[in-house]
């Protein structure tokens, strides 16, 4: 099976024990989860699983130990890190398992001074991997990294690593910049940051979506994406509507501290309640608000999670 795939990838929570190391364990049920309820793909190490809050040493262990447990074709590692040491070491772990396909942030302390410079960093990183087998996804999320990858960046990655250079995940919210690369990049697989744009992006060629709300809608999403697939335009239509309502409704407050008070809200388990510093969790008020909001679309999460 390729990696990466078209369609969703959920980008998973990463579940911590109250003394802030992860639980490998419940993240793996978790994963499993993800993929029985309409998940293509999953996403771990992202932004939504906390990842840049980890030691490398946890991070690597749950590359590790994930893979072992888990269909390798079937997920996306997020390896990047302001040091290229660290990133090669991420990296490298990820093929060593055989997760091929891997998220990858630009340098984002020490802000890029040109795209020249992001071009070396990645290009270093590739030449210390060394493996024609890893596949890298792009991962621009400007509000966080400072950097939005051009579309002349991303066509000389192309030009200079071919199947290496995979494709982006997009989550700038930039629809015209999204389009712009689909159209121009060949051979390039296309992911947006938000599935409010899911049918769109499917519709002009892009890949898909890899988005944080899966951790709890993910069948809604794949519903999407199955009606596009299946050339059921108005269903698909009909479906995205309510997922782009279902979306904002659970952008009233930081999102991932507002998945994780929903899970542990909905599952009553500890790994869930806890989160590394700066995050917390959501007041039980502020959780009873969006609990009634989610409800209003008939949607049980209790048989999901």
């Amino acid at each position: 099976m390729e990696t990466p795939q078209s369609g969703v990838y959920a980008a998973s929570l990463t579940p911590l024990t109250a003394s802030y190391e992860p639980d490998i364990p419940a993240l793996i049920r978790h994963v499993e989860q993800l993929l029985e309820t309409g998940s293509n793909g999953v996403a771990i190490l992202g932004s939504t699983g906390e990842a840049n809050s980890l030691t490398l040493d946890q991070r690597l262990s749950i590359i590790k130990q994930s893979a072992q447990e888990l269909p390798p074709e079937r997920l996306i590692m997020g390896t990047g890190s302001c040091s290229l040491k660290d990133a090669v070491r991420l990296t490298q772990a990820s093929v060593d398992v055989g997760v091929y396909a891997v998220l990858v942030l630009p340098p984002f302390y020490y802000k890029p001074q040109s795209d020249e410079s992001v071009l070396r960093y990645y290009s270093e990183l590739i030449s210390f991997v060394n493996d024609p087998r890893l596949r890298i996804i792009f991962y621009s999320f400007p509000l966080l990294s400072g950097y939005n990858f051009s579309l002349g960046i991303l066509q000389e990655f192309k030009q200079r690593f071919g199947e290496i250079a995979a494709g982006i995940k997009d989550s700038s919210g930039n629809w015209d910049n999204m389009l712009n690369i689909t159209q121009n990049v060949p051979d390039f697989m296309v992911y947006t940051g938000t599935e409010t744009l899911l049918l769109d992006i499917l519709r002009a060629g892009g890949a898909g979506c890899i988005t944080a709300s899966a951790n709890l809608i993910a069948p809604e999403c794949k519903h999407v994406y199955e009606a596009w697939k299946n050339d059921q335009q108005e269903t698909a239509e009909q479906a995205q509507k309510k997922l782009t309502l279902l979306r904002r409704a659970l952008e009233s407050y930081p999102f991932v501290s507002e998945l994780k008070s929903l899970l542990a809200e909905q599952t009553k388990s500890t790994v869930w309640q806890n989160m590394l510093p700066p995050f917390s969790l959501l007041l039980d008020e502020q959780v009873k608000e969006l609990t009634l909001q989610i409800k209003e679309f008939d949607l049980d999460l209790s048989q999901r999670l």
